[in-house]
């Protein structure tokens, strides 16, 4: 009981510390504007990164360098549209709105009735979410979207980094390519600006809130509790973000905001819970069908020396928010340094300890 009570504590530091990292840097907006933010919060990833991980450049091939700059790319546009989003339509609606990337992926990726069901309730829940309104900001609507895209676009080409590149290689060559293409930005958005050292402080501190510490959190929490627990407690990434914004930025939402962000964390808790009883279900049913297999070889070859050979299934598992500790249970760790508000993150070093890349979290 004490080791799913230190599990659910630790969850809730990952998800609590990614979206204060995001309201922190909320608070630097004025100072830096939100390219200013993402610059100091890209460099700091970078730099962790590199040194922690020291990724072999020099060793990369054409093949490995073309999904890592799609990566990078991927990174620098994904963040710079969240968090421009988050300045015009507040935290927990540019959040949830993202949200939908990976969602998406998974529910797209599925052929349960279930999941198609899941995926009209979260269109009427974005919906009612982008509703026309005297104050209703579209450009903001639209960033958060296309940080949704962004996060859709990571999880798919994260599957082909994963392949080509060991541990985490891959996603730490592109977070410190992303944060050279930030070098111009940032040089422009911060001589742009009165730049004061409050503010560089705080984009600093989000980019520490956002990606190291979810990162040993996520670690520490996927070895003492279930993966499939841990995917639908990720679900509540959005509530969060809401109520963080509520309290630490003011940003209050409308009744029916607040039900539509309920919907689509309910619509991806019933989702990843139900993709994840299917792959226990379809392993089972493996592990039975490989024990008569065996049965029927030694039977068929009694006489003689039985040349069984143990051999690990290669499993595929669906991508998605709610699958984020999914691939890595068997080995006690989940997603490496971040891309969104930090979500993404305890994968890569989770790709490190099996000497493979990140499956997706921001």
């Amino acid at each position: 009981m004490s080791i799913r009570f230190t599990g659910i504590a630790l969850m809730t530091g990952s998800a609590a510390s990614n979206q204060l990292g995001a309201a922190t840097a909320a608070l630097a907006f004025p100072a830096l504007g939100p390219a200013g933010v993402v610059a100091v919060r890209q460099w700091v990833a970078g730099v962790v990164l590199i040194i922690t991980v020291r990724p072999r450049f020099a060793s990369f091939t054409r093949a490995q360098w073309r999904p890592v700059l799609a990566l990078a790319l991927i990174f620098a546009t994904m963040n710079l549209s969240l968090y421009t989003a988050i300045d015009r339509i507040g935290l927990g609606l540019a959040v949830t709105l993202e949200f939908l990337g990976p969602l998406s992926v998974a529910l797209l990726a599925s052929r349960r009735v279930i999941d198609l069901a899941c995926a009209l309730v979260a269109a009427v829940a974005v919906v009612v979410l982008a509703r026309p309104q005297p104050s209703t900001d579209y450009a903001g609507i639209f960033l958060a979207l296309l940080a949704a895209v962004c996060w859709a676009g990571y999880v798919l080409v994260n599957r082909v980094v994963g392949v080509r590149l060991p541990g985490a290689q891959g996603p730490a060559a592109a977070a410190s390519l992303s944060a050279l293409l930030y070098v111009p930005i940032g040089i422009w958005a911060l001589s742009s600006h009165a730049v004061t050292a409050a503010a560089l402080g705080r984009a600093a501190t989000a980019g520490i809130l956002c990606s190291a510490v979810p990162m040993i959190a996520d670690l520490q929490a996927l070895r003492r509790v279930p993966a499939r627990f841990f995917g639908v407690f990720m679900s509540v990434n959005p509530v969060f973000a809401a109520l963080t914004g509520l309290l630490v930025l003011g940003q209050s939402l409308q009744p029916a905001d607040w039900l539509a962000i309920g919907v689509i964390v309910s619509v991806n808790a019933v989702s990843a819970s139900g993709r994840d009883h299917a792959r226990e279900q379809g392993s089972v049913g493996q592990r039975s069908r490989e024990a008569e297999d065996g049965q029927r070889t030694v039977v068929g070859e009694a006489g003689h020396d039985a040349d069984l050979v143990a051999r690990e299934g290669e499993h595929e598992y669906p991508v998605g928010v709610g699958d984020r500790g999914a691939r890595v249970a068997d080995v006690e760790a989940e997603r490496g340094l971040a891309v969104g508000p930090g979500r993404h993150q305890a994968g890569e070093a989770a790709g490190a300890e099996r000497g493979r890349g990140p499956e997706l979290s921001r």
